[in-house]
C-alpha cells in the first residue's frame, strides 16, 4: 500500500513539475532588440513620395520571433474616381493605417469581384505585401471615411479601395507577417534608399 502511495505522490509530483514548466512561458523573440524610427525618417518618405510621385514605401521590415512586422509610409493625391481593378487584396500579410494627414473614403470587405492575381514581379509584391489579388470592386463593401488620427486595421483576405481622396492622404503603415513572405529591411537599407533619387 505504501508504495502505491508513494508512486501516486510522485506521479502528482511529476505531473505538478510538467505543469509548472508550462505556466513558465518564454519570449517568442529572446533578446530581440526594439527598433526605433524617428519622425523626420519618416517625414523623408513623404517628402520623397512627394517629389518621385510614388505612393507606397517600406521603412522597415523586421523579424519579431513568430512573425515579421514592417513599416511603411504611404502617400497618395487626390482621386475623384477608382481606377480599374484598383482593390487591392493580400493573401498572407494584414496591414493597419494610422491616418496622418488627409481624407479619403475607404472601401473594405473580403468578397471581390472579378479577382485577378498579383504579377509575382510586382514591386509591392515581392518586396511590401506578399501575394494576393487585385479585383474590380467589392461586393457589399463597408465604406469608411478616413481622417487625420484615425486607425484601420484590414486582415489578410480583405479586400481594400480607395474610391475617393479628397485632396491626398498621408499614412503610417504597419503590416503583419506571420509567414514572413517579405524581405528584412534595416536602417542601413532605409538610409541608403533615401540618399538615392528615383532610378
Amino acid at each position: 500500500m505504501r508504495k502505491v502511495i508513494f508512486g501516486l505522490v510522485g506521479a502528482i509530483g511529476f505531473c505538478g513539475a510538467l505543469m509548472a514548466q508550462g505556466d513558465d512561458p518564454q519570449p517568442t523573440c529572446r533578446m530581440c532588440p526594439a527598433t526605433y524610427i524617428a519622425v523626420d525618417e519618416l517625414q523623408a518618405y513623404t517628402k520623397k513620395a512627394i517629389a518621385e510621385h510614388l505612393v507606397d514605401q517600406q521603412v522597415r521590415d523586421l523579424d519579431i520571433g513568430k512573425s515579421h512586422v514592417a513599416i511603411g509610409m504611404v502617400y497618395r493625391g487626390t482621386l475623384a474616381a477608382p481606377a480599374n481593378e484598383s482593390v487591392a487584396e493580400h493573401d498572407f500579410v494584414s496591414e493597419v493605417y494610422h491616418i496622418i494627414d488627409g481624407s479619403a473614403t475607404l472601401v473594405t470587405g473580403p468578397d471581390l469581384v472579378g479577382k485577378k492575381r498579383r504579377p509575382a514581379t510586382l514591386e509591392t509584391v515581392r518586396l511590401f505585401n506578399g501575394p494576393g489579388n487585385n479585383s474590380e470592386s467589392i461586393r457589399n463593401g463597408v465604406t469608411h471615411q478616413l481622417k487625420a488620427g484615425d486607425v484601420i486595421v484590414i486582415p489578410a483576405g480583405t479586400g481594400h479601395w480607395f474610391t475617393k481622396i479628397d485632396d491626398h492622404i498621408t499614412y503610417l503603415m504597419v503590416r503583419i507577417d506571420p509567414d514572413k513572405k517579405t524581405p528584412l529591411r534595416d536602417e542601413a537599407a532605409s538610409k541608403a534608399y533615401l540618399s538615392k533619387p528615383k532610378g
